[in-house]
């Protein structure tokens, strides 16, 4: 069995065993699977309105995933994401409410505020991590609380006058489409996704197409062997994280100029930069398999919105599911055994 086969084989037998095993739980729950699923799919697909919700909540957890399988491809762990998120979230709506600016002008400095709010956040990780080796997961974690407090804080002390919300930005800077809203019943999809789209192709074309991409990657596989080839590795620790940072910003930029439209005083983290950890992982760390990774992870989470409406199922089963998902995926060595094995023992029978 080739290696093409076995990398893809892996994402799909995981959410395989992820489904089976959430239904043994049901089962033994009490819970009826066959109308579980239906809800689910019904809540997803049933109408056009939950079909455009679906896309709309694909376009930040493609965005996510990027961002972390960005700094996987390159040796590093980016758990920060959903800090620059969150930054990305605020900058794009400071942007918003800030200025008064035609639409072609507007909307794309919100949008690349978000992507450099975001690409900032990660830089401090990115550069203790070059210039101390201070590990980036401890820095990116603690970064995430920060960007939670200080939003916050500039939310109701900057932005409002002790509110809790901004003010609504205006259509010059938002990326809701009277279009996308027309066919989907009104719902909140929104252009964003051509934006996701576009920087799953852009991350495939740096680190596939360039020479800074395959020093980046290179830099992740052997730092030792990358600086005795003349590449300069802490710059392009520093770089990875970055543009890493950059996708998480725009990830926040979708929430807050395209489905919601303001920025908010936030209880806790959104999840969203958690979830791409997930979506990264089940899709590989390449840009296609995250797109479709993150597509499950929606219909997945939008859909479960139905399951206590139409079948008494709690919506947190999915979270089971998705978690059970991850596990899988992070026991892919048990897979990639057993498929070698399955490859040797037909080899085997081809001799005979």
């Amino acid at each position: 069995m080739s290696n093409t086969i076995k990398k893809i084989s892996i994402p799909i037998i995981s959410v395989l065993l992820g489904v089976i095993v959430g239904t043994i739980i049901m089962f033994a729950t009490g819970y009826n699977p066959g109308d579980a699923y239906t809800a689910l799919w019904n809540g997803a697909f049933g109408e056009i309105y939950f079909t455009g919700e679906v896309v709309r909540q694909i376009t930040p957890l493609i965005l996510a995933g990027l961002a972390v399988a960005f700094a996987f491809r390159t040796g590093l762990f980016n758990i920060g994401v959903e800090g620059q998120l969150i930054v990305g979230w605020l900058a794009a709506v400071w942007v918003g409410i800030a200025f008064d600016l035609p639409k072609i002008i507007h909307l794309p400095l919100a949008v690349l505020a978000a992507a450099a709010a975001g690409a900032l956040w990660a830089f401090v990780p990115g550069f203790l991590k070059a210039r101390f080796r201070v590990h980036e997961v401890i820095v990116s974690i603690m970064m995430n609380y920060i960007a939670l407090h200080v939003s916050n804080y500039l939310i109701r002390n900057v932005l409002t006058d002790k509110a809790d919300r901004t003010e609504t930005i205006p259509p010059s800077a938002s990326l809701r489409s009277e279009f996308l809203a027309s066919i989907t019943d009104y719902s909140r999809l929104h252009w964003g996704i051509l934006i996701a789209v576009g920087c799953a192709i852009l991350m495939w074309v740096i680190l596939e197409k360039t020479v800074k991409g395959y020093e980046l990657k290179a830099v992740g596989f052997n730092q030792k062997a990358s600086q005795y080839a003349g590449m300069n590795v802490n710059r392009n620790i520093i770089l990875s994280m970055v543009i890493s940072g950059a996708f998480a910003g725009l990830a926040g930029a979708m929430e807050g100029l395209g489905t919601f439209e303001y920025v908010s005083n936030k209880g806790g983290f959104t999840g969203v930069g958690f979830d791409g950890i997930a979506v990264a992982l089940l899709g590989a760390n390449g840009p296609l398999g995250i797109v479709l990774a993150a597509c499950l992870f929606g219909f997945l989470k939008v859909g479960a919105l139905n399951m206590p409406l139409e079948a008494g199922v709690p919506n947190e089963m999915v979270d089971i599911i998705i978690a059970l998902i991850v596990f899988f995926v992070a026991s892919s060595y048990m897979i990639r055994l057993f498929l070698d094995r399955l490859s040797k023992n037909k080899s085997k029978k081809g001799e005979k």
